[in-house]
C-alpha cells in the first residue's frame, strides 16, 4: 500500500512531461492549421484573403485569436484563403547619376537617396503589381522633371531645396500605391561630359598658377621693398657716422695732445701696428758703430740678388 503514492505520483508526472513537450506543439499546430490564433511579429502585416475579396488585416504585433477577427472564415482560411505577410520596416534606396541639364546646358548628374515604407497593405498588393520599381521609376522622373533648366549655381548649392521638391512631387502618387514616401535627399551633383571636366581641371590649375605667381609676385615685391628701405636708412646712418667720425676723431686726439708722453706713446704704437700690417720685409739689425756697414751690405746684397 505504501508503493501506491509514489506510482501515482510518476505516472501524474510522465502524463504532464507528455502533455507539456509532445501534445502542446500538436495541439498548437492544429490550432494554427484550424485558424484558432495567428502570431505577428514586430514590424509585420498580415492580410487575409479568401475568395478574392480581403476579409482581415493585421498590423499590431503579437498573439490574435483569429476568430474575433475574421468570424467564421477564420477556420477555412488556411485551406481555401490566402495569407500575405508583408514587412512594413523602413526601407531605401539610392538612384545613382540620374540625368539633368542646368539652364545654361552643362550636363548634370544628380544622385537621389530616399525612404519609403508600406503604408497601406492592401493598395500596395493590390493597386500596383510593382509599387516599389513604380516609386523608383517616379522618384527618377521627379528628378529629371523638376530639376532640368535650374541654374548651375543653384543646382550646385542649393540641394535642401531640390530634395524638398522631388519629395513633394512624388508623395502623392506613392500614397496611392500604399507606400509612404520618407525622406529625399539629393546626395551628389556632379558633371557627367568627361570633356567638360578635364576643361574646369584646367581652369582651375591654371587659376591656381596665377594666383600662386601673384603671391609670389607680391611677396618678392614687399621683400625688394623691405630691403630698399633697410638699405636707405643704413646708408643714412652711415653718412651721419662718416660725417661725424672727424669731429669725434680731432676731440680725442686734442684729448690726448694735452699729455705729450700719452701722445708719443700712441702715435709709437700706431706707427707700429702700420708696420705690421702692411706686406713689407723687415730686418732687424743690432745697434752699435758696425750697424751702418751691415745694413749697406744686406743692401747690396738683396739688390744683387734680384
Amino acid at each position: 500500500m505504501s508503493d501506491q503514492p509514489v506510482v501515482s505520483i510518476l505516472t501524474a508526472a510522465l502524463f504532464a512531461f507528455i502533455g507539456a513537450f509532445v501534445l502542446e506543439p500538436v495541439l498548437l499546430a492544429f490550432a494554427r492549421i484550424f485558424g484558432i490564433y495567428a502570431t505577428v511579429t514586430e514590424r509585420t502585416c498580415r492580410v487575409y484573403m479568401l475568395f478574392g475579396k480581403v476579409i482581415g488585416v493585421i498590423d499590431e504585433p503579437g498573439l490574435h485569436f483569429l476568430p474575433g477577427k475574421l468570424g467564421v472564415s477564420a477556420f477555412v482560411m488556411n485551406w481555401l484563403g490566402t495569407c500575405y505577410t508583408l514587412d512594413l520596416r523602413l526601407d531605401q534606396e539610392y538612384l545613382r547619376s540620374q540625368p539633368v541639364n542646368s539652364e545654361e546646358g552643362a550636363p548634370m548628374g544628380v544622385g537621389v537617396w530616399y525612404e519609403m515604407w508600406i503604408s497601406d497593405p492592401v493598395s500596395y498588393l493590390f493597386k500596383n503589381t510593382d509599387p516599389r520599381g513604380s516609386l523608383r521609376a517616379n522618384v527618377s522622373n521627379a528628378t529629371v522633371r523638376c530639376l532640368s533648366n535650374m541654374k548651375l549655381a543653384e543646382m550646385l548649392e542649393t540641394r535642401h531645396t531640390m530634395s524638398q521638391t522631388v519629395r513633394n512631387e512624388v508623395t502623392g502618387k506613392s500614397q496611392a500605391w500604399g507606400y509612404q514616401l520618407g525622406s529625399v535627399y539629393i546626395r551628389k551633383v556632379h558633371f557627367r561630359d568627361v570633356g567638360m571636366i578635364r576643361q574646369i581641371e584646367e581652369k582651375v590649375v591654371n587659376r591656381l598658377r596665377q594666383v600662386t605667381s601673384a603671391i609670389r609676385q607680391a611677396g618678392a615685391n614687399q621683400v625688394s621693398v623691405i630691403t630698399s628701405s633697410a638699405e636707405r636708412e643704413a646708408a643714412v646712418e652711415f653718412a651721419k657716422a662718416a660725417a661725424v667720425r672727424p669731429m669725434e676723431l680731432g676731440k680725442a686726439l686734442q684729448e690726448i695732445a694735452k699729455e705729450p708722453e700719452v701722445a708719443h706713446a700712441l702715435f709709437d704704437v700706431l706707427e707700429t701696428q702700420r708696420i705690421l700690417a702692411g706686406s713689407a720685409r723687415i730686418s732687424m739689425l743690432p745697434g752699435g758703430p758696425h750697424s751702418r756697414m751691415l745694413a749697406n751690405l744686406l743692401v747690396s746684397e738683396q739688390a744683387r740678388g734680384k
